[in-house]
């Protein structure tokens, strides 16, 4: 396994514009650190194409194509059409980011549901997994989820029940799980983490947002992945080894790299 554990950064936003000015050298740590390859997920049309040329530039990392429900004000109704025709001309491995996001101002509860279930529909029809945000509004992801059997996936930065996490593992979904299991108060969290199978855990940064506790206030970025699996380690008392295995296992096995 050489000296570090394979991984795999299951979420990170690696065409954020914080990493245009370093990015050959971020990729060079991460590589250091372990992580070989990036899932990129997409939060709006207008940067699909940014996503596209990163992930031929770097063929380690791999494209998602999605309309997060935090842009709601960048996203117009065409815009489903185009992702149909995105995912069917480029390939994504996922659908994504999309879901809910209840916590911010001025929801649209009703808008997000529209854009959330089109995109379930087009993950459905193409046989792709979806990364869904979900954000004070994981029971209503999982009653949406229900009308779309078949449809499978991952809840990245999952901050939701065991109870819930346990029926969208049965529903076919996993989590994954970044820098904020890293912060000693995450108590809810750390027993969640714990408490899981580790067939549905996947290991993410969630890069340049939410820093591992020892870079607060930091851009994130994937090298920090192995600070999440050594944190993860300590609370399931299992070695960073198997973690490792089984997480980029999961990884691979969902989104088919």
């Amino acid at each position: 396994m050489g000296l570090h554990p394979r991984l795999i950064d299951s979420h990170a936003h690696f065409d954020d514009e914080s990493f245009d000015g370093d990015r050959a050298a971020a990729l060079q740590r991460a590589h250091a650190a372990g992580v070989e390859a990036q899932v990129i997920p997409a939060v709006k049309a207008d940067w699909w194409p940014r996503i596209r040329q990163l992930c031929i530039d770097y063929p380690e990392l791999h494209a998602t194509y999605g309309l997060h429900p935090m842009y709601l004000a960048d996203h117009q109704p065409a815009h489903l059409e185009r992702l149909a025709e995105w995912v069917e001309r480029e390939r994504p491995v996922a659908i994504g980011e999309c879901g809910l996001d209840f916590y911010i101002d001025d929801p649209q509860p009703a808008q997000q549901q529209r854009y959330f279930e089109a995109q379930l529909a087009l993950a459905r029809d193409t046989r792709l997994p979806v990364i869904i945000h979900a954000r004070r509004a994981v029971e209503e992801v999982i009653n949406t989820l229900r009308r779309y059997p078949g449809v499978t996936g991952v809840l990245h930065s999952y901050a939701g029940s065991e109870q819930q996490a346990l029926r969208l593992i049965d529903m076919g979904f996993s989590m994954s799980f970044g820098g904020p299991v890293t912060y000693e108060r995450a108590h809810r969290l750390h027993k969640l983490v714990a408490a899981l199978p580790l067939s549905a855990i996947l290991l993410e940064t969630d890069a340049p947002d939410q820093p591992c506790s020892s870079h607060r206030g930091e851009r994130n970025e994937p090298a920090c992945l192995a600070e999440v699996l050594d944190a993860i380690s300590r609370l399931r008392d299992e070695s960073p080894a198997v973690i490792a295995e089984q997480t980029t296992a999961n990884t691979r096995r969902l989104f088919r790299i």
